[in-house]
């Protein structure tokens, strides 16, 4: 299927499972592909594969090493094994975004597929593989991956094409902070997934070259723009990730370990005042969305997260943190915080959600 056409004549197709494009031309690649990855001038294709097995089923290589699987999907695609880069996903290629922004006689596309809901991943996480000793370190969550195919129908040198990655991937992390998308792996904000990956092509048989693709740079604002547009829209296809279902108390506290089930499960038993999980669901709908929890609790992580990062100090937190839990219905702080900056930020989060515990069982008692 023709999914979109490129000012430099490229085609976008979607088969197999697969986002294709063939180059019309020479064209200059920098990729994180694990076959023909790294800065490339002598590339004919790019792709970016589902590699999915089927619905509900894991993701499943063709061969041995990553590398290699990528030369088989090559061949696969009708591609030459030795002249393609491409990167894999488990995201469905039916949810790509794809979008553009001109400026004179510059165009930039982007095309976007994401998913970061299962294994969104800050900067700096505990890491789950250990490469020197070949061994798994933590269990990790099923994959997510945000992938990017960046065209740019001008010539750049080989430092701008490298800082148009730069520019790609600050990109991608600005959309994520816009969505508060939470790691899973910390009680920090998502920067990526574990396994991202991008592809950036610019025209190297173009008359035009430029030098910059960084934020002080018209080619820079091109980059931002499509990234983080593509990025949001891929999002809300493939999971529904976005500003609309993300107004909601539990999905900005759950990086701090408060959820649903683990609500529930403090409550307690027996089941209070006839408590019935069909009920408390319906409660969790109604009640977690309500502005005025939702905005106190965006405020609360905040509050953590400035505490997390050291720019207040836990007196600090403190009084400002006891105010968000009265004005939304929650009582006062018990007790003072503790003075070291761990276990501040545990008492905080333990008064957030005993605060919502008391609001689940004021509701609940009604019925």
């Amino acid at each position: 299927m023709l999914l979109a056409k490129l000012v430099t004549g490229e085609e976008i197709h979607r088969y197999q499972k697969s986002i294709v494009v063939n180059f019309t031309g020479g064209r200059k690649v920098l990729s994180t592909s694990p076959a023909n990855g790294g800065l490339r001038g002598d590339l004919r294709a790019v792709f970016n594969n589902d590699c999915v097995v089927g619905t509900g089923m894991g993701a499943a290589m063709k061969a041995p090493t990553y590398a290699e699987h990528n030369d088989v999907l090559s061949r696969e695609l009708g591609l030459d094994p030795e002249k393609t880069a491409g990167i894999g996903t488990a995201a469905q290629m039916e949810n790509v975004s794809i979008q553009t922004e001109t400026y004179k006689d510059m165009t930039v596309t982007a095309a976007v597929t994401g998913g970061v809901e299962m294994n969104g991943g800050r900067a700096g996480d505990p890491a789950s593989w250990d490469e020197f000793e070949q061994e798994i370190q933590t269990a990790t969550a099923p994959h997510g991956t945000i992938n990017i195919l960046l065209f740019i129908s001008v010539n750049l040198t080989d430092g701008a094409l490298a800082r148009a990655l730069v520019t790609c991937t600050e990109a991608k992390t600005s959309a994520l902070q816009e969505l508060a998308a939470p790691s899973r792996y910390s009680r920090g904000l998502a920067t990526g997934s574990g396994t991202d990956g991008a592809i950036i092509v610019c025209n190297s048989e173009s008359p035009i070259t430029l030098s910059d693709a960084g934020k002080h740079v018209k080619l820079g604002e091109l980059i931002g723009k499509t990234v983080k547009r593509a990025l949001k829209e891929a999002l809300r296809l493939q999971t529904g990730l976005s500003p609309e279902t993300q107004h909601d108390v539990l999905k900005r506290v759950s990086r701090f370990g408060i959820t649903a089930q683990s609500l529930w499960q403090d409550l307690g038993e027996p089941e209070p005042a006839g408590l019935r999980k069909a009920r408390y669901a319906e409660l969790l709908e109604t009640r977690m969305q309500e502005g005025k929890l939702v905005a106190g609790a965006s405020l609360y992580a905040h509050l953590l997260d400035q505490l997390d990062w050291g720019l207040l100090r836990i007196e600090e937190a403190a009084e400002y943190a006891g105010a968000l839990l009265k004005q939304m219905g929650m009582g006062e702080l018990d007790g003072e915080a503790p003075p070291q900056t761990e276990e501040a930020i545990a008492f905080f989060i333990g008064a957030l959600k005993t605060g919502l515990m008391q609001l689940m069982q004021n509701e609940l008692s009604k019925y």
